[in-house]
C-alpha cells in the first residue's frame, strides 16, 4: 500500500517503537480494506486509525504496569496533531527516505541497518531479505527482531540527524537501496511488485535519484543512481512474449531506454569529477559497458573483467567473485570460469540461484550436460520467480 511508509514513519516518530508502528498500521490497513467505500484521504484515515489503536495499546500497558515510559509516550502522542505530522516541512522531503535515514543509525551494524530498512521501509517479506543476504529465513527474522529491540532499548531517536551527520549513514542507506533494487531486478516478471502493491524498482529509482539530488557532492550516491538507471533502462527487454526472463546478452537492444542510459552517463561524469572512486561507481561503469553493446554491437568483456577485478578489490565478496567468474569465462573460456567458481565458498552460495545458474551455463558450454542439468535443478529447487523459472526450465529442456 503506497501510504505505508508515510504513515509508519509518522507513527514510529511518535511511538518510538517500530513494531508498534507496523502492527498498528497493519490493523488499520485491514480495517480500511473492509470499508464499504474507500476514504477520501487514505493516508490520513490510516494514520488516525492506526494511532488510535496504538494509543489504546499504550493505555492498556500503562494501566497494567503503570509504566512511566508508556505514560510518557502516551502524553507526547496525545498532543501531536496529525495534520502537523503529515505537512510539517522536512529537510528530507520524502517520508520513505526520511525513515530510511532514521533506520540506518550508526549504533546498528551496516548489514543489520540495511535488513531493518528493507523490512520497515520497503516492506519486503523476510524470506526475500534472507535471499539477498544468503542466509536462512529464521536467521534473518532473528536479526531484524534484534535490531528492532536494540532501536527500542537504546532509545534511538526517530528524528533526522543534522545534515552534517548524513554522510555517516549514507553507506547503509545506499546498501539498503541497492539490495531493494536487487530484489526488484531479480523479479523480472513483476510478481514481487504485485505482492507489495508497489513497483519496487520504480520506487528505488526515485529514492536513489532523490538521494543523489540531496547529496550531489557524494560520488557514490551519484554512482548508485546511475547504476539503477542503467539497470532500469533494460526493463522492456527483460521478458519475452511467453513471460520468460531474457538474459542480458540476448536482449533486443532496440527496446532499451536510451534516455535513462544518457542520464546515467551524466551522473557518472559528475561523480568522476569528485576524484573519489567507489564500488557503486565501478558497478555503474560495468553496466555502462554492457549498455555500449547498443552502439558497438558487441560487449567488451575484457573491459568488464578489468572492472570486476577493481570491484573485487574494493568490495570483496562471493557474489562479486561469481560475476567476475562469468566475465572471465567470456574472455578465457568456460573452463577458466568453472575453475574460478570452484574456488568460491560453495556452502555460502548454496542459497544463491545465480551461482547454480551460472555454473549450469558454464558446464553446458563445456559439454558437461548431466552436471549442467543437476545445477539447473538446484537453482529451480530454490523457488525462483516465474520469469526466471521459465527461463531455467527452457535451459534445462534444451539440454535434453
Amino acid at each position: 500500500m503506497a501510504a505505508r511508509p508515510r504513515v509508519v514513519a509518522a507513527l514510529a516518530a511518535q511511538l518510538r517503537d517500530l513494531d508498534a508502528a507496523e502492527e498498528a498500521f497493519a490493523e488499520a490497513a485491514a480495517r480500511c480494506v473492509a470499508l464499504a467505500e474507500p476514504p477520501r484521504d487514505v493516508a490520513a484515515w490510516l494514520f488516525v486509525a492506526a494511532r488510535r489503536r496504538a494509543l489504546d495499546a499504550l493505555r492498556k500497558a500503562a494501566a497494567e504496569v503503570r509504566s512511566s515510559e508508556a505514560l510518557g509516550i502516551l502524553a507526547s502522542a496525545e498532543v501531536t496533531d496529525m495534520a502537523e505530522i503529515l505537512t510539517l516541512p522536512d529537510p528530507i522531503p520524502d517520508e520513505r527516505l526520511r525513515l530510511l535515514f532514521i533506520c540506518c543509525h550508526p549504533a546498528l551494524g551496516p548489514e543489520v541497518r540495511a535488513a531493518l530498512a528493507l523490512k520497515v521501509i520497503c516492506g519486503l517479506p523476510v524470506n526475500r531479505i534472507a535471499q539477498l543476504f544468503l542466509v536462512s529465513e529464521p536467521a534473518m527474522f532473528q536479526r531484524i527482531t534484534r535490531a528492532k529491540a536494540k532501536v527500542r532499548e537504546a532509545g534511538i531517536a526517530f528524528e533526522l540527524p543534522p545534515r552534517r551527520e548524513w554522510p555517516e549513514r549514507l553507506g547503509a542507506v545506499l546498501l539498503a537501496l541497492e539490495l531493494a533494487f536487487t530484489a526488484a531486478y531479480a523479479d523480472a516478471g513483476g510478481e514481487l511488485s504485485a505482492e507489495l502493491e508497489d513497483d519496487l524498482g520504480a520506487e528505488v529509482e526515485r529514492l536513489a535519484l532523490l538521494v543523489a539530488e540531496l547529496l550531489p557532492e557524494e560520488p557514490e550516491a551519484l554512482g548508485l543512481a546511475a547504476l539503477v538507471l542503467l539497470a532500469r533502462s533494460r526493463a522492456a527487454a527483460r521478458v519475452d512474449g511467453a513471460g520468460a526472463m531474457v538474459p542480458l546478452s540476448r536482449q533486443d537492444v532496440r527496446l532499451w531506454d536510451f534516455a535513462r542510459i544518457e542520464r546515467a552517463r551524466g551522473l557518472m561524469d559528475r561523480a568522476a569529477e569528485a576524484g573519489r572512486s567507489g564500488p557503486y561507481q565501478v558497478m555503474a561503469a560495468i553496466q555502462l559497458t554492457h549498455a555500449r553493446r547498443a552502439f558497438d554491437q558487441a560487449t567488451d568483456w575484457r573491459a568488464v573483467l578489468r572492472l570486476y577485478d577493481v570491484l573485487l578489490a574494493l568490495r570483496p565478496g562471493p557474489m562479486v567473485a561469481l560475476s567476475r567468474a562469468l566475465a572471465l569465462a567470456q574472455v578465457e573460456g568456460a573452463e577458466a570460469g568453472l575453475a574460478a567458481l570452484a574456488a568460491l565458498p560453495a556452502e555460502r552460495l548454496a542459497l544463491a540461484r545465480p551461482f547454480h545458474a551460472t555454473r549450469a551455463e558454464l558446464l553446458a558450454r563445456s559439454g558437461r550436460d548431466t552436471e549442467a542439468r543437476a545445477a539447473l535443478d538446484e537453482a529451480l529447487a530454490l523457488g525462483p520467480p516465474r520469469a526466471e523459472r521459465l527461463w531455467l526450465e527452457a535451459r534445462r529442456a534444451a539440454l535434453g
